[in-house]
């Protein structure tokens, strides 16, 4: 079967519009309750009646104005790809800002099907919509959906396929501005269309009112593709926008607005909503926001859901990890006795199972935190999360909208920095975005959760819970300095308003949280058992090779042999014990000579003021590709330089037994691991959003330089407190 019908999906966010796309395509993308989730369109296929229907999911987005990075994607797509028809999903229950966008799409001439989700949501807050007068109005299909349920989205499809197949070109709407600007857009489709100016893409009259919205894009095509028209047209625009400040005191943009929301409102009015409850009366969603978005309560509330998600992660995921890291030490004590020693039995053992078992171990702790910060994701509280941070963020220099960046990133727990830094795109402000993408990174995101696990662990055994909150907070406090210090200096400038929409509350769902839990934690394990496996492997390598010198080799074998040679029943003991030594002592010569251990050694001298030996400089390298390396590293390291490298003994035990290794020691690599150049696929995703490979660079080399300096100022305070024996 082939795709002969090609559908697009519109929308505000908190519209529902991804889930009416996970809906009808069984995608398994990630439902966010706030903007800036879907920032590149998502595509799909629905199978109606036996064919297949290709569905786009387009960023959500308030207009078709090219402010933000989510209104160009979705904007361009649709002048360029020209689906046949587009599915437009308006909240019922805010109708009249919903069909904004709406009004754009009409402008444009895109074939349109208005869908009126959450029509249930509406009902409950006594709000009646009459979809079939509204039909009327509108010239053409509206359809009541709840995409949650699936209620009426069969119908939805039945009429946008009916609307796609017919042969028709677009036909655009036009709205009334007002005598000053619909005398201005006469004039200006007149010339648009005899010079043929952008109208290959573009209606004329679309392309007039964008010059008159002062829509930087399209004037930037239009001075490429005819400069001297160009400058008429914004000359044209320049006088009446003037005329209209000293006349009227407002601008083109504003009576664009203003009009557009009475084209709504003037629909609207004619029977299409009946309001039942007084529109004044507070509904359960205004109530609790009373409550926990409240000046001084919010906070705290706030702290109390987070020491709680910690609590439940360690209460309930410690003992499931301690099964795993059981299941993997027999795994790599049957390995050992199954196969002769050789370089396949340690690559087997120390690299693969001591490696990639340590990540793996730590699955039910990502996996309980993954399940809480859904329920608070998919319940609309991250959202009020947001709302209170901005008064903060001001403070620092920057968009509100930048919490979400953050708490993508992993400002509450787990969450990714690549999504974050890709979240960005939602602010207009160049300056707040770069300053957004460079420390959204700083956040503690789910790689970095294990090792901040173990440590914690391992050396504040007290209050585990407790002290990671306190962890996220530090990343929140140095990632809000770091971000002043840039918006103060290389990223200086004023901050732009901030507006956000604060979604309903919902009761999640539990296949939703099922499924975005499973997501999240399958991207946890495939990274282990694909990157994280690949570099454990080559790591392994690094420190395997080149071995000992054949001379130093036949020493050890000849120290063997006489130790051998003195096993009676009488000294099995001492020789026993006398052989793990020298088995210690080779093994750990032997990764101090290859190419890891080397390269560990040679930075030792500098990575000592923060209290870090050769043997975490190897882990610490490795974390620049990704931090989960950091765990499969330090348990080959230590497995390779054990007595018995098939020993069971985990890595908390090995780092707990090691002299080089303190409370201290692990604050500050804790610290640094926190705040340390990102991984490469978020340095990769920075030089692609900031369009520059120098800002990549940049938060390598930044944030390492920070991040060493911190951990050294805390070890060597630790020291001189005598908190370090």
């Amino acid at each position: 079967m082939t795709t002969t019908t090609k559908i697009a999906l519109a929308g505000n966010p908190n519209s529902g519009k991804t889930t009416l796309f996970n809906h009808l395509t069984g995608s398994r993308q990630h439902v966010g309750n706030y903007p800036g989730v879907t920032v590149e369109k998502k595509e799909g296929v629905y199978n109606a009646h036996g064919k297949k229907v290709h569905i786009i999911d387009l960023p959500g987005t308030y207009s078709l104005t090219a402010y933000s990075e989510e209104e160009v994607v979705a904007r361009d797509f649709l002048v360029t790809e020209k689906p046949q028809v587009v599915i437009n999903i308006a909240d019922a229950a805010n109708l009249e800002r919903n069909l904004y966008l709406s009004c754009q799409l009409f402008e444009l001439g895109i074939p349109t099907v208005l869908a009126l989700n959450m029509i249930d949501a509406a009902r409950d807050r006594g709000i009646t919509i009459d979809a079939a007068r509204l039909e009327e109005l509108l010239g053409l299909p509206v359809v009541p959906i709840i995409a949650r349920s699936g209620q009426g989205t069969v119908e939805l499809m039945d009429r946008a396929i009916a609307v796609a197949r017919e042969p028709r070109t677009w036909q655009p709407v036009s709205i009334s501005y007002g005598d000053d600007l619909d005398n201005l857009l006469l004039e200006m489709e007149t010339e648009i269309e005899t010079a043929a100016f952008l109208t290959d893409t573009y209606p004329a009259r679309w392309t007039a009112i964008k010059y008159i919205e002062s829509d930087q894009q399209i004037i930037a095509k239009g001075q490429a593709c005819n400069p001297e028209l160009a400058a008429e047209l914004t000359a044209r625009v320049a006088a009446v926008a003037d005329h209209l400040q000293q006349t009227m005191d407002t601008y083109p943009e504003a009576v664009i607005a203003d009009h557009r929301y009475g084209y709504i409102k003037s629909i609207l009015k004619q029977g299409v909503i009946r309001q039942q409850f007084d529109p004044a009366r507070l509904f359960a969603s205004d109530r609790i926001d009373m409550v926990v978005t409240n000046r001084f309560l919010g906070p705290l509330i706030m702290v109390a859901v987070l020491l709680g998600l910690y609590h439940l992660t360690f209460t309930y995921g410690k003992p499931l990890q301690d099964v795993l890291t059981m299941v993997f030490g027999w795994l790599g004590a049957g390995v050992d006795h199954l196969l002769p020693a050789g370089h396949l039995k340690s690559l087997l053992v120390s690299g693969i199972i001591a490696g990639v078992g340590g990540v793996l171990s730590f699955v039910p702790l990502i996996m309980l935190m993954f399940a809480g910060i859904a329920v608070l994701e998919d319940s609309g509280y991250l959202a009020r999360v947001a709302f209170m941070m901005d008064r903060v963020f001001r403070i620092f220099g920057l968009h509100g909208s930048s919490v979400m960046a953050y708490i993508i990133s992993g400002g509450i727990a787990g969450g990714c920095a690549v999504p974050g830094v890709m979240a960005t795109r939602t602010l207009r402000s160049p300056k707040e975005r770069i300053a957004t993408l460079l420390t959204a990174p700083l956040m503690n995101c789910g790689a970095k959760l294990p090792v901040l696990a173990l440590l914690t662990g391992t050396f504040f055994t007290q209050n585990k819970a407790q002290f990671l909150f306190l962890l996220t907070l530090l990343a929140w406090v140095v990632a809000l300095l770091m971000a002043k210090l840039l918006r103060s200096t290389v990223l200086r400038g004023a901050s732009t308003p901030f507006v956000m929409e604060l979604p309903p509350y919902r009761l999640p769902t539990f296949k939703g949280l099922a499924i975005h839990t499973w997501e999240k934690t399958w991207q946890y394990i495939r990274k282990a058992g694909t990157v994280i496996l690949g570099i454990s492997i080559l790591l392994w390598a690094a420190m395997t090779f080149p071995g000992l010198p054949a001379e130093r080799e036949a020493q050890f074998e000849s120290q063997r042999q006489a130790i051998m040679q003195t096993h009676t029943a009488d000294t099995t003991q001492v020789s026993q014990a006398a052989l793990g030594t020298l088995t210690a002592a080779r093994n750990l010569e032997a990764l101090q000579h290859s190419l890891a251990g080397r390269l560990g050694i040679a930075l030792e001298p500098l990575s000592r003021l923060a209290g870090f030996d050769w043997r975490t400089n190897i882990a610490l390298v490795g974390g620049f590709a990704a931090k989960e390396v950091i765990i499969s590293t330090l348990g080959t390291a230590y497995s390779l330089g054990e007595t018995n490298p098939e020993s069971s003994a985990s890595l908390s035990q090995a780092l707990a037994a090691d002299p080089a290794w303190n409370p201290v020691t692990a604050m500050a690599g804790i610290v640094f691991i926190m705040f340390y150049a990102p991984c490469l696929v978020t340095v990769a995703c920075i030089i692609r959003e900031a369009g520059s490979w120098k800002w990549g660079l940049f938060s390598m080399a930044f944030n390492t330089a920070a991040a060493f300096a911190l951990a050294v100022a805390i070890f060597q305070a630790g020291n001189a407190m005598g908190l370090g024996g």
